[in-house]
C-alpha cells in the first residue's frame, strides 16, 4: 500500500514511522560539512525574508512586533526540529492576522497567549489520533477561498498605517465598519507615510522583477527607514507607538488562566488548531511537490502542537508552516530540517544585534510589506480558474470567500466543506445511470475502439520507462490526495507515463489541480504525459485547470499513446526542434 500525497503512512506503519522527526532521518542517512553550509546559507536567506515579515504579522495581529520575533525563533525551532517534512519553516503566519486580532479584541493578550497554547495540545493530540491525513478532505475551492478572503481581510487592515491615518477611536474589526470609519478619517492622511509606502512597495517589486534572488522586502524596508530617519519624516515608527523591541529572549512564564478562561477562549483555540492544521500541511504538500520528497503528516501536526506550546510560554502567539518562507527555503538550497534551526538562530541573532536599529521603521513600510503578502496569497489565477470551471465549485469558492470576509473564517471553512460535500453527492446523483441493451456477455473485441488489431509490442509490455495507470471511478477531493501520491511516484521513476481516464464518471477541481501538478512535474523531469480516455466533461475540467500541451497530451485511447511513444523511441526518428502535434 502506497502512502498518501500528504504524508500519511501505510495503515500497519509502526509508531516510530509515523513519529520519527525528518531531523533524525536526515542525520541517519549522513550528514556532512556541505549539507550544514548549504543549510546555513538557506537559513540565512529565510532569516533576512522573515525579520520585517514576523513584525508586521505581530503588529497587523494587535500584539507587539517583539511577539513576532519570539514566535519565529522559538516556534520555527520546534517545528524544524520534531516535524515530519525536511523543509517546513515555521513561524507566525498572515493567516492568523484575523483570529489573533480577533482574539486579542475579546479576551486581551493573555488569551491570546492561552488560547494558542490550548490549541497546540489539540494538535498534538491530533497527531497522536493520526487524523493529519483526513486533511486531504478539505477540497480545494475551500481552500483557495478562505485564503483568498484572508488576503482581502489583510489588506484592509494595513490601510491604516498604508496611508498614515488618524483614528478618532477604535478601529472596528468587521471589514464593512473598518471601511466606514477610514473613509471617514480620509482627511487625515499622512503624505509623508504614502510616499514611503510607496517607496516600499516600489523597492520590492522592483527588486522581484530585476533581483529576485535578493531580499527584495528587507531592502525595501531598509530604504523607506533610512529615508524616514535622514529626512526626519513626521512619520509613525515602531518606536512611536510600541517603544522600541527588547535585545533579549524573555524568561518562559505560564500565563494566567482558570477553568472559565479557558472555556472562554475555547472556539479560538480550536480555530488555530483547525488553521493550523490545514496551513502546515499544505505547506509540507507544496515542498513535497518542488523537491519529490514526501512528509509525514502526523508527525507535523504534533511538532506544530508543541511549537504553539512553546512559542506562548516566551511570549509568543500561533505558530503554523509558512508556504512562502517554506518555499524560499527549499529555493535557497536546503538540505534538510538544519535549514529551519538555522533560521531560528539567525533571527535570534539579529534580535540581539539589531533591536534598537527597529524602533526606526515607519509602520507605513511594515504595512507595505505586508499588502506584498497580501497579493502574493490571494491566489487570484487559481480564484478565477475555479469561478469559471463549473456552477458547483463558483459556488463553494465564492460562499467560502464571502463567509470568511464577511463573517468568520472558521464559519467559512466549515461551510464551504459542507457545500463541497453536497456538491459531491450531486455529482455523484447525476452520473449515476443505467445502461439498456448491453447484455450480460460480450463478444470479444479487437484491441483498439476503432476496430483496428494493435500489433503486441513486447518492448513496451517490459520497457521500464513506460507505464499505464488506469483511474477508475470518480476521482474527486477525497481520492485525490491518495491517488496523487501514487501517480507521483510512479512518474517520477519513468520516461513516458499514460493516465487512462476512461472509466473515470466525473472529476472536480481538486482532482483536477493534483493532476496539473503532476503534469508540471512530469515536464520537469522530462517524462512524457499521456492522458487517455477523457469524456468531454473531464477533458473540459483537465483543460481549465490548466492540463493542456505541451504538458500533457490527449490521446483517445491507450494504444494510440502508446504508439506515440514507439514512434518516438524508433531510433530513426529524431526528435524536432517544434513539439510534436497533438
Amino acid at each position: 500500500m502506497v502512502g498518501t500525497r500528504n504524508g500519511a503512512s501505510p495503515r500497519g506503519a509502526s509508531f516510530a514511522e509515523l513519529f520519527t522527526p525528518k531531523l533524525v532521518t536526515v542525520l541517519r542517512e549522513g550528514y556532512g560539512l556541505a549539507d550544514f553550509r548549504a543549510d546555513a546559507i538557506a537559513g540565512l536567506t529565510v532569516a533576512i525574508v522573515a525579520l520585517p515579515l514576523s513584525r508586521a504579522i505581530a503588529i497587523a495581529s494587535g500584539v507587539t512586533p517583539d511577539r513576532g520575533l519570539y514566535t519565529a525563533i522559538i516556534g520555527g525551532f520546534f517545528v524544524s526540529a520534531l516535524g515530519g517534512s525536511r523543509f517546513q519553516v515555521g513561524g507566525p503566519a498572515g493567516a492568523f492576522i484575523v483570529l489573533v486580532a480577533l482574539t486579542a479584541e475579546r479576551h486581551g493578550v493573555d488569551g491570546v497567549i492561552l488560547a494558542t497554547m490550548m490549541a497546540g495540545v489539540l494538535l498534538i493530540a491530533a497527531g497522536l489520533l493520526r487524523i493529519g491525513a483526513y486533511v486531504k478532505f478539505i477540497p480545494y475551492p475551500v481552500t483557495v477561498g478562505f485564503t483568498a478572503g484572508i488576503a482581502v481581510i489583510i489588506f484592509a487592515s494595513q490601510l491604516r498605517d498604508l496611508f498614515g491615518l488618524t483614528l478618532p477611536g477604535h478601529e472596528p474589526g468587521e471589514l464593512l465598519p473598518k471601511l466606514a470609519a477610514l473613509w471617514r478619517a480620509a482627511d487625515t492622511a499622512n503624505p509623508w507615510a504614502v510616499a514611503l509606502a510607496a517607496l516600499a512597495l516600489a523597492v520590492m517589486v522592483g527588486m522581484r522583477k530585476l533581483r529576485p534572488t535578493w531580499p527584495g522586502i528587507l531592502i525595501g524596508v531598509a530604504v523607506a527607514t533610512i529615508a524616514a530617519w535622514a529626512l526626519a519624516l513626521p512619520v509613525e515608527t515602531i518606536g512611536s507607538r510600541f517603544g522600541g523591541i527588547p535585545d533579549t529572549l524573555p524568561a518562559p512564564a505560564l500565563p494566567a488562566f482558570s477553568l472559565a478562561k479557558m472555556q472562554a477562549v475555547l472556539p479560538d483555540a480550536i480555530a488555530f488548531a483547525l488553521l493550523a492544521a490545514i496551513e502546515s500541511l499544505l505547506s509540507a504538500v507544496v515542498a513535497d511537490g518542488m523537491t519529490g520528497r514526501r512528509h509525514r503528516s502526523n508527525c507535523e501536526l504534533v511538532a506544530q502542537g508543541v511549537a504553539n506550546i512553546a512559542s506562548p510560554l516566551f511570549g509568543g502567539i500561533c505558530v503554523t508552516g509558512l508556504i512562502a518562507r517554506t518555499a524560499t527555503n527549499v529555493r535557497a538550497g536546503a538540505r534538510g530540517p538544519v535549514a529551519g534551526i538555522m533560521h531560528s538562530a539567525f533571527l535570534l541573532v539579529f534580535m540581539l544585534l539589531a533591536a534598537p536599529l527597529a524602533s526606526y521603521i515607519p509602520l507605513s513600510a511594515l504595512a507595505a510589506v505586508l499588502v506584498i503578502v497580501a497579493w502574493g496569497m490571494a491566489e487570484k489565477q487559481e480564484f478565477w480558474t475555479l469561478v469559471r470551471s463549473s456552477w458547483g465549485d463558483a459556488t463553494v469558492l465564492l460562499a467560502t470567500f464571502l463567509l470568511t470576509v464577511f463573517r468568520d473564517l472558521t464559519e467559512g471553512i466549515l461551510v464551504g466543506f459542507a457545500l463541497g460535500a453536497v456538491l459531491f453527492i450531486n455529482r455523484m446523483a447525476e452520473a449515476t445511470g443505467i445502461e439498456t441493451g448491453v447484455p450480460l456477455a460480450v463478444d470479444d473485441r479487437a484491441d483498439d475502439a476503432d476496430g483496428a488489431r494493435v500489433p503486441y509490442d513486447s518492448g513496451l509490455a517490459t520497457d521500464p520507462d513506460v507505464v499505464v495507470y488506469r483511474i477508475t471511478g470518480a476521482f474527486f477531493f477525497g481520492a485525490a490526495s491518495t491517488v496523487g501520491a501514487v501517480l507521483d511516484n510512479i512518474a517520477a521513476r519513468h520516461k513516458a507515463f499514460v493516465i487512462d481516464v476512461g472509466a473515470v464518471p466525473l472529476m472536480d477541481s481538486t482532482a483536477a489541480n493534483a493532476i496539473h501538478r503532476l503534469a508540471v512535474k512530469a515536464k520537469r523531469q522530462g517524462v512524457r504525459l499521456y492522458i487517455t480516455g477523457a469524456s468531454r466533461a473531464v477533458r473540459r475540467v483537465l483543460l481549465t485547470h490548466g492540463v493542456r500541451p505541451p504538458l500533457a497530451k490527449y490521446r483517445e485511447t491507450i494504444p494510440r499513446a502508446l504508439e506515440d511513444v514507439r514512434q518516438l523511441r524508433k531510433p530513426s526518428v529524431v526528435v524536432p526542434m517544434k513539439r510534436p502535434a497533438t
